[in-house]
């Protein structure tokens, strides 16, 4: 975890290991790494994880959230399975815990991190959700089962057939209860072009505001900092729009757009 700057709180239970390593204890309680802004908080956001665990990356968004006045919460969806954090590499480390995903187990976790936000003072219905990645599906099918103030997904997949137990992306667009929007790169060889347009045509018929970005030199994980797949022109600009999107649709313009 990267160290915080000075006047932050973070608050994480139970305390994660360091990169590579995994807790021997199985947890049937949802972990939660959680972010508090240092002043006013206009709202709360729930930041599900890549398919490598709650990593660095994912804390140091919440940290991001969090410095712009937003309450940021990331449930630890691998605790189930020990919990680890997983070399962005090393796909054969990531399969079984990913295998050992389902639809209820997920949602069970995304609730536990909305209850905090709601016991904070932001009821889940104006609260946030972003996901990476495989917690870019997740955003999205959060926004589809449930009401969320607004929703983000970066680069999910899922969009022509169904993950741990979801239905594809495109089933459950036009189902969206929430303000989504969705960014994907053209080069992501797991997403094809055709089949984020595809998300597009089906969101654009739900009954809520939708909105596709595609950025024409990222590949899958463009937002990840630090990794090769990063694209810095690319994230900025990701990131400035997701700030616009809750400011938009959860705090009416209160939070500052950076």
């Amino acid at each position: 975890m990267s160290e915080l700057p000075e006047g932050r709180e973070s608050e994480r239970a139970p305390s994660g290991p360091a990169e590579g390593e995994e807790r021997g204890a199985m947890s049937d309680e949802t972990p939660l790494s959680i972010r508090h802004p240092a002043e006013a908080t206009v709202g709360g956001v729930v930041v599900v994880q890549e398919a490598f665990g709650v990593t660095e990356h994912i804390e140091d968004v919440c940290q991001r959230f969090a410095d712009t006045g937003w309450l940021a919460v990331a449930p630890h969806l691998f605790h189930g399975t020990g919990d680890p954090v997983l070399d962005h590499t090393d796909f054969d480390a990531v399969r079984p815990h990913m295998a050992a995903l389902t639809a209820d187990g997920i949602a069970t976790d995304v609730d536990a991190a909305l209850d905090y936000i709601e016991g904070a003072g932001f009821p889940a219905d104006v609260a946030g959700i972003v996901g990476f990645c495989m917690g870019g599906s997740v955003a999205l099918a959060t926004a589809a089962r449930r009401q969320v103030g607004a929703a983000v997904t970066f680069y999910g997949g899922g969009v022509t057939q169904g993950r741990f137990g979801f239905r594809p992306l495109v089933e459950l667009a036009p189902q969206l209860r929430s303000p989504w929007l969705g960014l994907f790169g053209d080069r992501d060889q797991g997403i094809p072009v055709d089949d984020v347009e595809a998300l597009r045509a089906a969101a654009a018929t739900a009954e809520v505001p939708t909105e596709v970005v595609r950025y024409p030199d990222a590949g899958h994980g463009f937002h990840r900092d630090g990794s090769g797949s990063y694209h810095a022109e690319s994230a900025a600009d990701a990131w400035h729009r997701t700030l616009g999107w809750f400011a938009r649709f959860l705090t009416t313009g209160a939070a500052e757009v950076l």
